[in-house]
């Protein structure tokens, strides 16, 4: 069997977006190449903890490289695929070159073409991401090592608004908390949460790829096979009070969650925001200071932010 590989030249900011959308129209997997995953490491506080000699990367730009087996008809939704894309710069996205190509892989270098983008990650210094057919010994008896099928959807940990919400939960998780993770994805934030201790994770999805993804991977972390997975349109109709809500999602939708995390938070509860790109953070911090939450702590990875947020205590 043949398989399709669309390669889509891009830029930093928009690779989860691009690679939800390759997903969404039918891709069997994606990988991600960042000239700026290299400098984005260095400059994190845990970067000391990344083996950068496994790395052999790009200098310029980014690249998503999704995966369509030869009975997909790419002719019929490549156009649909570049409008989707190209309609990103309306949600403040930069697109970069946005140029896409198709090339042919062989059944044979299916595997080579499809696993070499991905090793096991040190996020932090306790938890650390590994593909699934990765053998990983952790290092030490504190590691929480999270199995992902990174086939499967987007939001791997390497990207710098997943490395941040994880280090987020990290900062924020004291055990036995009700957690709510909007925009799923993979399902990485809420495996994270069940390993920092929290007791019911609740893991929300629009997508049905995203949802099916999540599920897939929960079943890979024994610990997160409780964690309830569903397609829901963010928060709206959940009453369930959380203790933590996190959300790595466009900063535009992010703007439009706000009220429903507000009413979804406890008092004392933790709002963690991220996929907020620095052009757009004064849209986001009017939105959330308006609403009546008060940062707690801005974290930064070159142009990505992400914010812990608490509601401000009345006078």
């Amino acid at each position: 069997m043949k398989w399709h590989e669309v390669k889509v030249e891009t830029a930093s900011e928009a690779v989860e977006a691009v690679s939800n959308i390759m997903m969404e129209f039918g891709a069997s997997g994606v990988a991600i190449e960042d000239a700026l995953d290299i400098e984005n490491f260095s400059s994190d506080p845990f970067g000391e903890y990344l083996d950068k000699s496994v790395f052999d990367h790009i200098s310029e730009g980014a690249q998503v490289m999704a995966y369509f087996p030869e009975t997909v008809f790419l002719p019929e939704i490549l156009p649909a695929i570049t409008q989707r894309i190209t309609e990103l710069a309306d949600f403040g996205l930069a697109i970069g070159k946005n140029q896409v190509s198709v090339a042919e892989v062989e059944e044979s270098d299916w595997a080579t073409a499809w696993k070499k983008y991905y090793h096991p990650v040190a996020i932090t210094r306790y938890l650390t991401v590994v593909p699934d057919w990765e053998q990983y010994e952790p290092a030490h008896a504190d590691e929480c090592v999270i199995t992902l099928d990174p086939g499967m959807a987007f939001g791997t940990g390497t990207h710098p608004t997943t490395r941040l919400s994880l280090q987020a939960l990290e900062t924020v998780m004291r055990g036995g908390e009700t957690v709510i993770d909007v925009g799923t994805g993979s399902g990485v934030l809420s495996i994270a949460a069940k390993y920092l201790g929290a007791d019911s994770v609740y893991a929300y999805d629009l997508d049905e790829v995203a949802v099916d993804s999540a599920k897939a991977n929960m079943a890979l972390n024994d610990i997160a096979k409780d964690v309830h997975v569903s397609a829901n349109n963010l928060l709206d109709g959940i009453k369930t009070q959380a203790d933590v809500i996190v959300a790595n999602i466009l900063a535009d939708i992010i703007i439009r969650l706000v009220p429903d995390a507000w009413r979804c938070l406890k008092a004392d509860g933790s709002f963690i925001i991220s996929g907020i790109i620095l052009d757009k953070e004064d849209d986001v911090l009017e939105t959330v200071l308006a609403q009546g939450f008060e940062v707690d702590q801005r974290l930064q990875q070159q142009d990505w932010l992400t914010f812990i947020l608490k509601k401000r205590e009345e006078d």
